[in-house]
């Protein structure tokens, strides 16, 4: 089947077997390897992008499904301003110890803190409660995820510097 999926911004074009998966897609067919196959049953969330603006695992997506629609993966937070917030949020809060969950609990993420500017604990923990970390046991995720919701607060709260001539 011929599908045209929009990914990051840019149009892709490709003739794919109906029953190739979402997943396979992205990483085989576009080479956007940041979205990581982990268990096919959508247990794990390391899958996860955005599909019209709404986290999905695409383990469990056709490729066929996204025809028409915008995908958005994890090389599609940063911007040309660098690194998003919750990006950096990860790194400097040590979000992630293998990394192998990591671009699905930032593109979930992301997804909460644009439809929630200032998360709880718990409303993080239930967001990301769809995702496996075997690594960090969660708080590092939960304080990078603080992290990058208040740095945005800080930032969006910020009055730009203007300078005054006499």
């Amino acid at each position: 089947m011929e599908i045209t999926v929009t990914v990051n911004g840019e149009a892709h074009s490709a003739d794919v077997e109906p029953r190739l998966l979402l997943v396979h897609f992205l990483r085989d067919d576009l080479g956007l390897t940041g979205t990581h196959w982990g268990c096919d049953t959508s247990n794990c969330g390391a899958c996860v992008v955005w599909l019209d603006g709404k986290p999905v695992k695409s383990c469990t997506v056709l490729a066929v499904m996204a025809d028409g629609h915008e995908v958005r993966t994890v090389e599609g937070l940063a911007g040309a301003d660098g690194l998003d917030p919750v990006q950096q949020g990860f790194m400097r809060c040590h979000g992630l110890q293998c990394g192998f969950c990591t671009p699905g609990m930032m593109m979930t993420a992301r997804w909460l803190i644009d439809n929630d500017p200032d998360p709880s604990e718990k409303d993080i923990r239930e967001a990301i409660s769809g995702q496996l970390c075997r690594c960090t046991g969660y708080e590092n995720i939960v304080r990078s995820v603080r992290w990058a919701a208040e740095h945005e607060a800080d930032a969006e709260n910020e009055t730009p510097d203007v300078e005054v001539r006499a």
